[in-house]
C-alpha cells in the first residue's frame, strides 16, 4: 500500500496490520475482539484510567461508531462517489452518546453485527475497487486503506485498554 492512500494520522493503525490480506484479518476480529475484551466485563466497564478519559464502554461504543463511519466511507468511495466526505469528532460523538448506560456485552454484539454487515459488502470488492480513492476529512483515502484502518483501529484500542485499564484490576 502506498503512503499517499491515507492521511498520516492513519499510519499508526495501518502499521498494526501486517497481514497481506485484509479480509481474513477483518473476519478474525469477530472472534478475537470480544475475547480480548473479556477481562473488562463487570466493574471495569465504566472505569476511566484518568479524568476526562473514556470508559471501557465508551471505547467500544466509539469502535461501533467508527465501524459505521469507515464502512460508509468505503462504500461511497467503492461506488466511485467523488463527493468529499466529512470528518467526525470522536470526542463529540462519545460525549453525546449513551454508551455508559449500555452493558459491554450489548456493545460487543452491536460491533459484531456492524462488522458482519461490513464484511458482506467488503467481500464483493474486487482488486480495482480496493484501489479507488476518495476524500474523507479533507484527505485522500483508498478503499483498501479504510479496510486496513478497520482492522488496526480496534487493535490500537485493545492495546490501550490492556495497558492502561486492565492495570486497575
Amino acid at each position: 500500500m502506498q503512503s499517499d492512500e491515507y492521511a498520516p494520522f492513519y499510519a499508526g493503525y495501518i502499521a498494526l496490520v501486517p497481514e497481506p490480506e485484509v479480509l481474513p484479518a477483518l473476519e478474525s476480529q469477530l472472534e478475537s475482539f470480544p475475547r480480548e475484551l473479556a477481562p473488562f466485563h463487570g466493574a471495569l466497564e465504566t472505569y476511566r484510567y484518568a479524568s476526562g478519559k473514556w470508559s471501557v464502554r465508551e471505547v467500544v461504543g466509539h469502535l461501533c461508531d467508527s465501524e459505521r463511519i469507515f464502512g460508509y466511507r468505503a462504500l461511497r468511495i467503492a461506488r466511485a462517489d467523488s463527493t468529499p466526505l466529512p470528518g467526525y469528532d470522536e470526542d463529540h460523538f462519545v460525549a453525546h452518546s449513551d454508551f455508559d448506560r449500555v452493558p459491554l456485552a450489548d456493545l460487543l454484539e452491536e460491533w459484531t453485527l456492524l462488522r458482519r454487515a461490513n464484511l458482506a459488502l467488503f467481500r464483493r470488492f474486487d482488486g480495482p475497487t480496493l484501489l479507488l480513492r476518495g476524500n474523507a476529512n479533507g484527505n485522500p483515502v483508498s478503499v483498501r486503506a479504510l479496510l486496513r484502518v478497520l482492522v488496526g483501529h480496534p487493535r490500537h484500542h485493545v492495546r490501550v485498554l490492556h495497558e492502561r485499564y486492565r492495570a486497575a484490576r
